[in-house]
């Protein structure tokens, strides 16, 4: 084993680390089209 493996800097989950990044992501972008449904409902 090299040093890496012995000192591990965290030990959660990764599946539980890319499920958050999903999530944010994809709020992020439902936001913007939410935001860009709105302006486009408004300005007609």
């Amino acid at each position: 084993m090299n040093d890496f493996e012995k000192n591990v800097q965290s030990k959660r989950n990764d599946a539980v680390d890319s499920a958050v990044g999903f999530v944010v992501s994809f709020g992020f972008f439902a936001l913007l089209f939410v935001m860009a449904t709105v302006i486009h409902l408004v300005g007609s």
